[in-house]
This record gives C-alpha cells, structure tokens and sequence, in this order.
C-alpha cells in the first residue's frame, strides 16, 4: 500500500480528533470541512448565530498549522477592503502594497450575503485561480488559500442573496445545526470551568498535526484512492439527473460533477478507506448539490425541498454492482 496514502488518512484522523476537543458533537461537519481543506476548493457554512462557524475554521487552521483571517461582510464594505491597495510612502517616493486580509490560508467570510455583489465578487478570482489584481498587478496566494463564507439561514433582511454562479464556486455547503443535547450539557459544564472551547483553543491544547508546506503536498495524495469507471459514470448520471428532474428549474452544471468526484475520494480517505464505495458518493451528494440546485417556484410553494429532490434522484438512478 502507499506510504504516503497511509500518511494521508493518519493526518486526517489525527485531525479530526484535534478538533474534536474544541468543537463539540459536529463530526459530519468537521468531516466535510476537512474535505473541503483536503481537496483545495472552498465550503459554504450556513447556520445559526453561536453554533460555532468561525469557532470550526480558527481551530482547523490551528490544527494544519496554516494562517487564519477573518472579514465580516457588511454592506459598506470594499473590494480593496479585502484585496488591499497600494498607498504612496512618502519616504520611499514610492507606492507599496499594503496586502488585505484575503492574503491568508484560510479566510472566514463571514455573512457573505450582507455585502453587495461588488464586494463578493472581489473573492472570485481570488477562489478560482489563488490569485488576486491589485491596480493591474497580479499577486499570487497561498497554494493552501481556502475560503469558508458563513451565512445566516433565518435572517435575510437587508442581504444580498449570492448569485448561483458564485454559489458554484463553493465545492459544497456545510450545514451546522444545534448541537444535541447531551453536546450543549457537555459544552455547559466546560464553560462553567476553565475548558471552554476559546480558551482550550488559545490555550496551546491543541497541536498541529502537520505542517502548511506538508498540507500543499499531501492533497496530492488524494489522486492515489481507486475509483471505478462504474463510479465515475455513477456521479455523472447523478448530476445530469438533477437537470432533467420535473421539479428543478436549474440543475447542476459540470463543476458539480467534478466536485462529487473530488468529495467522495475525499470521504473514502477520512473514512480511513483507499477506495471509493457508492455509499461515499450517496453521502456527498447532498452537501454538493443542495447549493446548487433551483427549485421551479410552483414546487417551492407546495414546500418541497432541494434535500428531498437529491434523496428522489439518489433513489431514481441505477446504483453499479
């Protein structure tokens, strides 16, 4: 077996117990964060206030070692605001690049839709190619650049609601809900300590597991999880479903495509497995289509849902024997 697939999936589990000492009771959500780190794309978090979304990304930073920003979107917000712009020195007679927060590993969005789409749009070219232009001048990011865009699914007023090809730019939608209740008793009693999830983070607890340098070159090892030509033909007929269902009035496009098959490697590598199963690919589906879909509005006011229509076209193509 591959020595550095080993490494792979130790890295991932060690992971996914470092950050399960801070963020309590959401290991699926933990999981497909490390599946967005893991296969270099960028997650949409969406969830109520105090659930812990910025919480989840500072502690994953923390545990692969990479640099960490923050920018709450509002909607006087800037595009240099989060780019940076070049400002005259007087002594140096001279303009210098004063770099803005998205020149970091991993950036927290947070609220997204509550800048305008000038704003958002500065993070496109940023997420596509890790690049980003400031006055004509092309400046690369971090080979680790990931975004993580929060959004609040109760509160919309005043927001300005993602466009869908933004919204496809995100490999998949994480969804953070209330933890159970024995997790809130859990995190209760450590806040009534001293183990509260921001001081056990800032304390020094919690230890890298690798390096930023070794995290660029690990996801390479991604590539080494068998998947089957059946498999592949699965996600495709998986996707392409999802536009010709009576329901739907813009299905997925090829990015998602892509993005399933990326997920689901992805899912058999942090499931501790160097091949991909039908399952893995069932399991991501949901996460990768679910920000992509648009229902027809007829449908939406009978209150059907995107996550019963992908259940629907799970259970509507031929699962490979």
């Amino acid at each position: 077996m591959n020595q550095n697939l080993d490494q792979l999936k130790e890295v991932l589990s060690r992971a996914r117990e470092e950050v399960a000492r801070i963020i309590i009771g959401q290991r699926e959500v933990v999981d497909r964060a490390l599946i967005a780190v893991f296969t270099g794309q960028h997650a949409l978090i969406e969830g109520v206030p105090g659930v812990g979304k910025t919480l989840l990304v500072r502690t994953l930073a923390c545990v692969l070692g990479c640099g960490f920003s923050r920018i709450q979107f509002t909607p006087d917000l800037m595009p240099t605001d989060i780019t940076g712009t070049n400002v005259f020195n007087l002594q140096r007679n001279e303009f210098a690049l004063v770099r803005g927060p998205i020149f970091t590993s991993f950036l927290l969005a947070d609220e997204i839709n509550r800048a305008p789409a000038k704003t958002q749009s500065a993070l496109l070219q940023a997420m596509q190619e890790r690049q980003v232009t400031i006055d004509c001048e092309t400046h690369t990011l971090p080979s680790n650049f990931t975004v993580f865009a929060t959004q609040n699914p109760v509160e919309y007023e005043g927001t300005y609601p993602l466009p869908e090809a933004q919204k496809d730019r995100f490999m998949l939608k994480i969804t953070m809900g209330t933890p159970e209740r024995d997790d809130e008793l859990s995190l209760a009693n450590r806040m009534l300590g001293h183990e509260s999830p921001e001081a056990t983070l800032t304390s020094g607890v919690v230890q890298p597991v690798i390096t930023e340098a070794a995290l660029a070159t690990l996801r390479n090892e991604l590539g080494g999880i068998t998947m089957q030509k059946e498999l592949v033909a699965y996600i495709v007929d998986i996707v392409r479903a999802s536009r010709q269902h009576e329901s739907v009035l813009v299905g997925a496009g090829p990015r998602a495509t892509q993005a399933l098959l990326l997920a689901s490697r992805a899912f058999a590598a942090v499931s501790g497995r160097d091949f991909v199963t039908p399952d893995d690919i069932k399991a991501m589906t949901s996460p990768i289509l679910e920000h992509r879909l648009v229902l027809r509005p007829e449908y939406e006011i009978e209150g059907v849902t995107v996550s019963e229509i992908i259940e629907k076209i799970l259970q509507t193509v031929p699962v490979p024997r």
